[in-house]
């Protein structure tokens, strides 16, 4: 439908795979990691993206190349002209003027998810369960036939195709996430922004991976890792616009207050989280970062994109994840147990006792193998029939 698609997502993600997959012969393939692709894209910008079918994969590391796109548009907006690839969020980067609005729809490439890694080529049945009868529910996640898996070696491996689907021994995929997080430190970081104290940076990294999960506050992550606040909050926007790092905003009736309710704070790669964080064994909160990125892998393969938010009162009831689609809410809870009990229901209970008709049923995802009713509105559901 539009003359540009934008395929961004965090390096090694498989973007330049997928592009040069749907890159027929006929259709130029231009790589910015090229040094001579790269130095052409600096010095004449237009002659890089002529032609009536382009692929330019790494479009963000010479902005000026974007500017070019627009205005080889605006001569001919032929639908499928230009297909460019990003390790970074190019609407959140400083130093890109161009969107292309107007011009360019986008799409994100996040991490494999599990049944994608089983070659399944799919997220999980999250579509089925919003056009279905809460009611219909346990027959549906019955009949899914993704295999049963144990989280944790989900959580150690990630989703990166290199250590998700071609390693296989720990050590390996150790080398791997280190080589990954040195090659976004001393390169990939730097084309985003000057930085020049690297370990200031890890170490946020680190105590980022800690607090997965968890309400960011940042002058209490600025107290920890001993840097000024404003330096947290700049360097977590870098993640952010990596795509390493997702912060999750707090459900609110009323659309704004989402805007200034703190967020939580989550990895794009559960696998590179367990990895900086140093931790022996996954946590609880390295099950819902599972979770969260198959709901993401959903709602981003949507056309009409849901939203997925946190719920928190000032008492402290909390449910993990709400997903609103249209003016319905699905609230879903993440316990990393085995044996779910009834007091586990209770913040799920809470939150349709709060917003009434527009809440459905709430699904408490555990690590068992029970798919039952823990009461008439709460559906206990093993994690990975959803995942």
């Amino acid at each position: 439908v539009m003359p540009a698609v934008v395929v961004t997502g965090a390096r090694q993600t498989g973007k330049s795979t997928l592009a040069q997959d749907l890159t027929p012969g006929d259709r130029r393939f231009i790589s910015l990691d090229d040094l001579d692709a790269m130095e052409l894209a600096r010095r004449d910008p237009e002659a890089l993206v002529e032609g009536s079918a382009v692929t330019v994969d790494e479009v963000q590391r010479e902005p000026g190349v974007l500017r070019a796109v627009k205005r080889a548009i605006d001569r001919n907006r032929r639908a499928g002209r230009f297909l460019l690839t990003g390790s970074a969020n190019l609407l959140l980067m400083r130093g890109v003027s161009e969107s292309l609005a107007g011009r360019a729809s986008y799409l994100t490439l996040w991490p494999m998810v599990r049944r994608e890694q089983q070659g399944l080529g799919r997220c999980g049945p999250w579509e089925q369960l919003v056009g279905s009868r809460d009611a219909e529910w346990p027959d549906l996640l019955r009949g899914d036939t993704a295999p049963q898996e144990d989280w944790t070696a989900l959580a150690r491996r990630g989703g990166f195709p290199t250590p998700a689907v071609h390693m296989r021994a720990v050590a390996e995929r150790t080398v791997w996430f280190e080589g990954y997080v040195r090659t976004y430190l001393e390169r990939d970081l730097q084309t985003l922004s000057s930085i020049s104290a690297l370990p200031d940076f890890r170490r946020l990294m680190r105590a980022a991976c800690l607090r997965l999960g968890q309400i960011v506050n940042q002058t209490e992550l600025a107290r920890d890792v001993a840097l000024p606040q404003p330096t947290v909050h700049r360097y977590l926007n870098l993640l952010e616009t990596s795509f390493l790092l997702v912060r999750l905003p707090a459900y609110a009736v009323n659309r704004t207050k989402r805007l200034i309710k703190t967020p939580k704070l989550y990895w794009g790669d559960v696998g590179l989280a367990l990895h900086l964080g140093g931790l022996a064994e996954p946590t609880g909160s390295h099950l819902e970062n599972i979770v969260l990125q198959d709901l993401l892998c959903w709602r981003d393969a949507r056309v009409e994109r849901p939203e997925i938010l946190y719920w928190r009162t000032a008492a402290g009831e909390e449910v993990d994840f709400v997903v609103e689609v249209g003016h319905r809410l699905i609230p879903i809870e993440v316990k990393a147990t085995s044996r779910p009990r009834l007091r586990d229901v209770g913040p799920l209970r809470a939150f349709r006792a709060e917003y009434g008709k527009a809440a459905r049923a709430g699904l408490l995802l555990h690590t068992g193998s029970a798919l039952e009713w823990l009461a008439p509105d709460v559906l206990a559901v093993p994690w990975w029939r959803v995942c």
